[in-house]
């Protein structure tokens, strides 16, 4: 941990924060990931449940950042259109930021909320599996203070079957 001269550690505080970092990602490991993508500019991966189901569960790790910086975002979605080629859906989402709560470089666990709409494509009928991905994200801080209109372009690989 990363502690100034007057900061002390309150062991119950740290197991509390240990406990809900990797009971979050016990929890998406028991979860049988059905597709995994990455969205290069904005440096996310991303872990799904089954996106073919109605509603289905998103998991995504903030990568090129600094340690403390490193947020997950766990977004639940809905399809509400699907077709051959492509998916429609939309959900919002909560991100949270456990590494920099555990590093002592903030205080708040939930660093913000947002709005997905967003596009699955399979744009080679030769490998369905291979989708691209489009969203557009409302996204405004845990405060409700400030916000930001986010875009994401991804490249998702699902599982299964042609």
């Amino acid at each position: 941990m990363f502690l100034t001269q007057n900061q002390s550690l309150n062991p119950a505080r740290t197991l509390l924060r240990t406990g809900l970092f990797l009971g979050l990602f016990l929890g998406m490991a028991q979860v049988k990931a059905q597709s995994v993508g990455y969205y290069p500019w904005n440096g996310l991966i991303s872990v799904s449940t089954n996106p073919a189901k109605v509603f289905w569960l998103d998991a995504r790790l903030q990568t090129n950042t600094l340690f403390g910086s490193l947020s997950t975002e766990v977004l639940p979605l809905f399809n509400f259109k699907q077709t051959s080629a492509a998916q429609f859906y939309a959900g919002g989402g909560v991100r949270f930021n456990f590494i920099g709560v555990l590093a002592n470089q903030t205080k708040n666990v939930v660093e913000g909320y947002s709005l997905n709409i967003g596009t699955r494509v399979s744009p080679f009928k030769t490998v369905p599996q291979v989708k691209i991905a489009l969203e557009i994200a409302p996204y405004v801080e845990r405060k409700f203070e400030s916000g930001i209109l986010k875009s994401n372009f991804g490249l998702i690989y699902t599982f299964g079957k042609k």
